[in-house]
């Protein structure tokens, strides 16, 4: 192909004037420097509004640290003068009082290390205690076994539990706890002394706030009345059972007690409280000397119970079990234990055992006796003994329970005794009803010995 020729493919181009086209691209170029202009102008104003925004921030981190670290500065600064202050003024008071009492300075600091730690073992014993009875309170009650619930079955008889071990948390009680305890309540009672009789008539009306013994938080009270120095008439009231306000209402006469003899006598109203399976409980007592009081008017007045040092029960305790069966017409006595009994040998013991009697209008029907135990007061026997009483009789008899202290070489000697049945009073007598209202089934129960000579009075009166 020839170089002038033009090749096929390649377009030619149209013709432009050429006035027009010059004009159009003037205006063109300089619509392009115009925007290209101002966009660069856009861009530095923003560059130039970042500087100045970094420089207000980096101004603003500069103020405020040197802020934080001056705080920080002064605080560090305000805390040591502060401990400073604190050892100065703590050296000031052990130098001045080391001079006024003439003591070294490490002596002085001994005593104040002295009086800071018992002033906290105070405190921590304190805390201590009342924490501890807290928690006694919280768990009382819980562990508590009713002892009135269970019952004894003939020979199948279950110690009691040591009252020992019972006691030692009692003894831990403060004494503020043991004065608020002397409160044992108070007794009514009205004296009306006639001097055509030489009688005196005691009438035990009622007892109020009465400390609770049992378990339930109640008590079983009732009211035992004699004079002393003698003792041999004793009257007792009827058991009230869970109260701590009973109201008993009942008369007393001692007979043949003349005036002049009266005011050289004290009455004595001694409140227990009943209990079936040990030993009944004394609340407390009233004492009122007869020649302190106008016996020639009606005396009625309240007085409050005072505690006691053992006044009753000085010949002993004994427990045993009563069961009658109506058809058959059989008694059974199982003579379980004695405690505390007198001590009747020179040695301070006693060799004792126990007669048992059934006796109708003063005669001796039946007896037997127990095995003797050598040298003890608290002998325990636990052997039984039947006795053929038919139904109709069973409302006419006694049943006297002797302990007997054994004399190889004298005669033996009663230390105390106790009689149920138609004769019976108080304990005794409800003992019986108990045993009637509960036919074949035994019922054993603690009774406190009295007087042999005052029950041979009794036994004489039933003739």
């Amino acid at each position: 192909m020839p170089p002038n020729a033009k090749s096929e493919t390649e377009p030619e181009p149209a013709p432009v004037s050429s006035d027009e086209p010059a004009a159009d691209l003037e205006t063109a170029n300089q619509k392009i420097e115009e925007t290209t202009h101002h966009s660069k102008f856009r861009e530095l104003e923003q560059q130039e509004q970042q500087a100045a925004e970094s420089q207000r921030i980096a101004q603003v981190e500069t103020t405020i640290a040197p802020k934080t670290t001056t705080e920080a500065e002064e605080a560090a600064t305000t805390s040591v003068p502060v401990i400073k202050k604190i050892e100065h003024a703590g050296e000031v008071v052990t130098e001045a009082i080391a001079e006024r009492t003439g003591l070294p300075t490490w002596g002085v600091v001994a005593i104040i290390i002295l009086v800071f730690l018992v002033v906290f073992g105070i405190i921590f014993f304190c805390v201590r205690r009342f924490l501890k009875k807290r928690r006694t309170k919280d768990g009382k009650g819980k562990k508590g076994v009713d002892m009135k619930s269970v019952q004894l079955l003939g020979s199948a008889y279950k110690e009691k539990p040591d009252m020992e071990e019972l006691t030692e948390n009692a003894e831990e009680g403060d004494e503020e706890d043991k004065q608020s305890e002397q409160k044992l309540g108070r007794l009514n009672f009205k004296l009306e002394y006639d001097f055509n009789s030489n009688s005196l008539a005691v009438t035990v009306i009622q007892a109020e706030e009465l400390p609770a013994l049992d378990m339930g938080g109640t008590s079983d009270p009732y009211v035992k009345v004699y004079l002393l120095p003698d003792k041999k008439k004793k009257f007792e009231t009827k058991v009230h059972r869970k109260t701590l306000s009973p109201v008993f209402n009942e008369t007393f006469t001692f007979k043949s007690l003349p005036y002049a003899d009266a005011m050289n006598k004290t009455l004595v109203f001694a409140i227990f409280d009943f209990d079936r399976f040990s030993k009944h409980d004394q609340i407390g007592e009233v004492k009122v000397p007869l020649c302190t009081i106008d016996l020639a008017q009606t005396i009625e007045e309240w007085r409050d119970l005072i505690s006691v040092e053992g006044e009753g029960g000085q010949l002993g305790d004994i427990c045993f079990s009563l069961r009658y069966v109506p058809t058959a017409g059989k008694l059974t006595v199982v003579i379980l234990e004695a405690k505390n009994l007198k001590k009747m040998d020179v040695g301070g013991l006693s060799d004792p055992y126990v007669k048992i009697a059934i006796m109708q209008n003063g005669k001796r029907l039946k007896k037997k006796k127990t095995s003797i135990k050598k040298c003890t007061l608290n002998p325990y026997y636990n052997e039984s003994f039947s006795f053929e009483v038919p139904f109709e009789q069973i409302q006419k008899i006694c049943l006297v329970v002797t302990v007997v202290d054994y004399d190889r070489i004298g005669t033996s000697e009663p230390i105390g005794r106790c009689i149920l049945g138609c004769m019976g009073t108080g304990t005794e007598l409800r003992h019986w009803s108990d045993m009637l209202a509960s036919p074949r089934r035994p019922i054993a129960q603690w009774h406190t010995l009295k007087d042999p000579e005052e029950t041979d009075e009794i036994l004489k009166n039933m003739k």
